[in-house]
């Protein structure tokens, strides 16, 4: 495999197959820290309606963090096998309207505790597919979140979109709705590929449909693949990200395909035999990373790349990336108020996640109480960890002063085992250590996470780490 560079690092990582395969392991993506898995049933909504009232609290004596609004849209008018989000498959539309009306209720309950007008900066819908919605009903969710909620100028007001789903006119429909920010989810253009994960879309389709986003103005474009899906070659995968740079998108997210059939039914209907090998996935990685750098795209971190101009790309240059629920973000720490069912939050100090079915949803919503089923209350220890996983997730350094004087800690003596541990990482040149703090070198950007889970005590009290995606 040819050395890789990464455009903004002042050496060249050298990025070979043997390096891959000694670090693709499993382990978290820390959008947050400590990880879902880690959320008790013990924490639930009375826990949760008194981290709103604090946050309620804190508004009248000095001023609370910028605020995020996520809104988990299940349905799905037909299932893709990989999937593992949490979705209802339905091609009756009409089950949207009883959902709405629940969301309505979920949302007078925010603004009960947190008051109306709250300036939210992100606003984002997620699925499921969203786009599972007719326009009208969009623009019913958009209203009634107005009404709740102010939408700050220049706040970023995302959807995801499958393809199939979506016309010229709807995308002009979504625009006149406020989104300025849209992600095609395409997986993969392969047809053997499609057929066997069913979900079949042509290029050409997503081609004119970004060509419609970008006249219509959306202020940012996203594609959403993954590698390791079964019938995928190397070839076949270098064919995608060939087409993909035609696309031209402002930001790409390649995500490992995790196969966990236990956990997710639909990966059920997968042939495990169609599955491509480890050695395949791992030259599948390190010739996607190829592929975007040489087309001039900025390596973000993890599985994130995106155009120098991009707001991302900027952000990570000028040491402003910030990381949440939805990945990688230009937003400073947020609370993050989620939204329909199994939806996670994260306010103040802890964090929460919504019932998973709709039966319990719809319950909690006739007895007018939040529909938290599970959370964190986070310790001092977790509020130390967080802090620097997220500051090497993000900024790629961790200063020891910093924590030292954030936390009132003496870093070398708190984390003495993992600045232990990270020797091993060190000598394979994915991190420096120096008197002043830990920093990740250009090549261990690449496996960011494989640092961070130094820092995991969770992770390294549990070594069944088979729950998460690979590494790789």
């Amino acid at each position: 495999m040819q050395d890789l560079v990464e455009q903004d690092a002042p050496v060249e990582p050298v990025l070979s197959e043997a390096l891959l395969a000694r670090l693709d392991k499993p382990g978290p993506r820390y959008t947050s820290y400590p990880t879902a898995d880690r959320f008790v049933e013990a924490f639930g909504p009375a826990e949760y309606a008194q981290a709103l009232a604090q946050r309620a609290q804190g508004a009248t004596v000095g001023g609370t963090p910028p605020l995020s609004v996520y809104v988990h849209i299940p349905f799905c008018e037909s299932v893709c096998y990989y999937c593992a989000c949490n979705k209802v498959i339905t091609r009756h539309h009409e089950r949207a309207e009883q959902y709405l009306d629940a969301l309505d209720v979920e949302i007078g309950l925010h603004v009960q505790a947190l008051g109306t007008g709250q300036s939210v900066s992100q606003l984002h819908f997620g699925g499921g597919s969203p786009t599972f919605l007719s326009d009208a009903e969009i623009d019913q969710l958009m209203g009634s979140l107005r009404r709740a909620f102010r939408i700050a100028p220049g706040a970023e007001v995302s959807i995801e979109v499958d393809p199939r789903t979506v016309t010229a006119e709807r995308l002009a429909q979504l625009a006149r709705a406020g989104f300025n920010r849209i992600s095609f989810g395409v997986q993969d253009f392969d047809p053997d590929v499609q057929k066997a994960v069913h979900r079949v879309q042509s290029f050409e389709m997503v081609r004119d449909l970004m060509a419609s986003a970008r006249a219509l103005g959306f202020e940012s474009t996203n594609v959403d693949l993954i590698y390791g899906l079964p019938r995928q070659t190397p070839a076949s995968l270098a064919r995608t990200i060939a087409q993909v740079g035609e696309l031209r998108p402002d930001r790409i997210a390649l995500y490992a395909y995790a196969h966990l059939p236990q956990r997710f039914k639909p990966q059920r209907r997968i042939d495990p035999a169609q599955l491509p090998p480890p050695a395949d996935r791992v030259t599948m990685l390190g010739n996607a990373i190829r592929g975007f750098l040489g087309m001039g795209y900025a390596y973000i971190g993890m599985d994130h790349f995106a155009l120098p101009g991009d707001s991302l790309a900027v952000a990570k240059r000028q040491g402003r990336l910030h990381r949440n629920f939805q990945g990688y973000s230009t937003q400073p720490d947020c609370d993050l108020i989620g939204l329909g069912v199994s939806a996670i939050g994260r306010i103040g100090a802890t964090y929460s996640q919504n019932v998973k079915t709709l039966p319990q949803y719809y319950d909690a919503m006739r007895q007018q109480l939040f529909p938290t089923e599970r959370g964190l209350a986070l310790s001092r220890d977790d509020l130390v960890r967080r802090a620097v996983i997220m500051a090497l997730m993000c900024q790629g350094r961790v200063d020891f002063e910093s924590i030292e004087l954030a936390h009132l800690l003496r870093f070398r003596d708190y984390f003495a085992s993992e600045l232990e541990q990270l020797r091993s990482l060190a000598e394979m040149g994915l991190v420096e250590i120096d008197a002043e703090g830990v920093s990740v070198t250009p090549l261990g950007w690449y496996f960011v996470r494989a640092v961070a889970m130094t820092f995991d005590r969770y992770l390294q009290a549990d070594r069944t780490r088979e729950r998460f995606s690979r590494i790789i």
